[in-house]
């Protein structure tokens, strides 16, 4: 054991993903799901020494539940654990303009959290509820919020700001945010190392891609430029995110198609992306699957998703002058090897030619090069958000 380990807890809103960090080496000591909250069969999964575990929470449980569950029948039956925890680390999604780094919380920074909510509604509320329900299960312990805006905020004006009246910005905080940032921060670390090269003067362009997905600049170590805006809406097609439209296509649902506003917002969020391009799934899994059997609305997500990746990649370009890997994570980037392939047969024109053998092994937690020898690098570096959480949450409590 160490005495260093974090409790990460990643609220979303109908699940939780936890798990117990060693702030020193990244080791997971347990990870877990706790799932289909406010239904009939809400539940709980989670692993510990390699030993999976599951089962049934109350009906109808939430995130009050769960972590109840987590502290009682996991944490606590395992001898000597609870006595190494140093903190409890909260992924927050949106800090606005308000949280440019890590804090420690309390009631002014919860306060904040909470007025965020209106930027992140899927999200922000539920971390609300995670940290109370955490607050009260561990009123001794340190909590820390780690923000996916924060590492984007040393995008410039003229990245993050809309076409718009300036003073949306300056009045209302309307401008690009960006999220995925403990995701982006992490590979771009990584991929330093790789390339043998300081943070500070790698270039790289990282694409965090799952059912969320965003790809964001870094030059000189630093976020210039990232495709989500100031929601997670924006950007790329997503699992169940429709990314960029036309903004009028919003008026010409409700003024022409009698739709309502919260009902074109639930179809944009819950109902596109690859779950209404190809009519089948949210889940690329299944996508992939009926792209092999000819389905056509699977062959013409997996294009659309390659296709709009490659044109941001490309126009990166732009911010970075030099571009010095791609770099591909989160669930699709770090297995899918047909996307890769895709995107980067899309980005031919910059001289991107795909070592099969390579891509093929860069798998299931597989990582490295995957671009042959006289092609500029891409590289596939399997992401570790909760290690950031972690480390993060290690340094405010030693601070």
């Amino acid at each position: 054991m160490s005495n260093k380990l974090v409790l990460v807890l990643n609220c979303g809103s109908s699940s939780l993903k936890f798990a117990v960090i060693d702030a020193n080496n990244g080791d997971e000591v347990i990870s877990g799901l706790a799932e289909c909250f406010n239904l009939p069969d809400a539940r709980i999964k989670w692993k510990f020494n390699e030993k999976k575990e599951s089962t049934s929470l109350p009906e109808y449980s939430a995130h009050s539940a769960a972590i109840t569950f987590i502290v009682e029948e996991i944490i606590k039956k395992i001898d000597g654990l609870e006595s190494q925890f140093i903190a409890v680390g909260h992924r927050i999604v949106h800090g606005g303009e308000k949280f440019t780094e890590s804090v420690i919380i309390d009631e002014a920074v919860l306060e904040g959290i909470e007025q965020c909510s209106s930027l992140a509604p899927l999200h922000n509320p539920a971390h609300v509820l995670g940290i109370k329900a955490a607050l009260k299960a561990f009123p001794t312990l340190t909590q820390v919020a780690v923000f996916d805006t924060a590492y984007h905020q040393t995008m410039p004006a003229k990245a993050f700001l809309y076409a718009l009246p300036y003073n949306l910005y300056k009045e209302k905080g309307i401008r690009r945010y960006g999220m995925h940032g403990t995701s982006h921060l992490f590979v771009t670390n990584e991929a330093a190392k790789a390339l043998n090269k300081p943070v500070e003067e790698t270039n790289i362009i990282s694409a965090h891609l799952g059912n969320g997905a965003s790809v964001t600049a870094i030059k000189n170590g630093q976020s210039v430029d990232t495709s989500m805006g100031m929601t997670p809406l924006a950007g790329l097609v997503m699992g169940t995110r429709c990314g960029d439209i036309d903004p009028s296509i919003i008026e010409h649902l409700i003024e022409r198609e009698g739709y309502s506003l919260k009902g074109v917002m639930d179809m944009l969020q819950k109902q596109s992306g690859l779950l209404g391009i190809s009519g089948l799934s949210s889940d690329f899994r299944d996508i992939e699957q009926n792209y092999e059997k000819g389905h056509e609305g699977a062959i013409l997500a997996v294009d659309m998703f390659a296709y709009r990746l490659a044109k941001y990649i490309a126009s990166y370009a732009v911010p970075l002058g030099r571009i010095d890997a791609i770099v591909f994570t989160g669930g699709i980037g770090e297995n899918s090897v047909r996307i890769r392939t895709k995107v980067l047969d899309n980005l031919a024109i910059f001289g991107y030619q795909i070592d099969a053998d390579k891509n093929k092994t860069a798998i299931l937690g597989g990582a490295g090069i995957i671009t042959a020898d006289n092609s500029p690098i891409a590289m596939v570096i399997p992401t570790n958000e909760e290690w950031v959480i972690a480390q993060d949450s290690a340094k405010l409590v030693s601070a």
